[in-house]
């Protein structure tokens, strides 16, 4: 299995509408409620020229063997002195348990690091999506919060736990590893 990421675009959409419409009960639990269109070519195509249009994140794809397996996004990104942003991604239900959303992180913090000149990346989860917790621990990722009610998720607002990053822990896991 060959695993990699790379800047969305427009080209994207197809594949990316057909993958979120195949996977809409799996992501539920752990979305917003979404109108019907988010799940079309012409939804998706509406938010990813918005997205890209906009600036404010580094959106990419995650490819498994080349087909389109997810999103996972540097969002939020606030320069000047601050230089950090927030992690965002998500894997099809056929992926999940893989090492495929480890690996997504991994790359991108890579490049929010050294390409993408950041500082500190964050991360927020539910309090009870462990998996998604196992792959910011995993990443280097450091527990250092709990918000109450931070995001509306699958219709109502929900507690998140907060990770965080910043590139010096960064560059002393990447030393250990290798």
């Amino acid at each position: 299995m060959s695993v990699t990421i790379r800047p969305l675009t427009l080209d994207d959409v197809p594949a990316l509408a057909e993958v979120l419409a195949a996977n809409r009960e799996y992501l539920a639990p752990w979305d917003p409620i979404r109108d019907d269109s988010f799940y079309t070519a012409d939804g998706q195509h509406k938010i990813v020229s918005d997205v890209l249009r906009g600036g404010g994140s580094l959106p990419h794809v995650i490819l498994v063997d080349g087909r389109l397996a997810g999103r996972v996004n540097l969002n939020n990104l606030v320069r000047g002195p601050f230089q950090s942003s927030s992690l965002g991604y998500w894997v099809s239900a056929g992926h999940a348990g893989r090492g495929v959303a480890s690996f997504a992180v991994a790359e991108i913090l890579r490049r929010a690091f050294t390409e993408y000149d950041l500082h500190r990346v964050e991360a927020g989860t539910l309090l009870h999506n462990v998996r998604s917790q196992r792959v910011l621990l995993k990443n280097g990722f450091v527990r250092f919060g709990t918000a109450p009610r931070y995001l509306k998720i699958a219709g109502e607002w929900q507690d998140h736990h907060l990770y965080q990053i910043v590139a010096e822990n960064w560059v002393e896991l990447s030393r250990r590893e290798k």
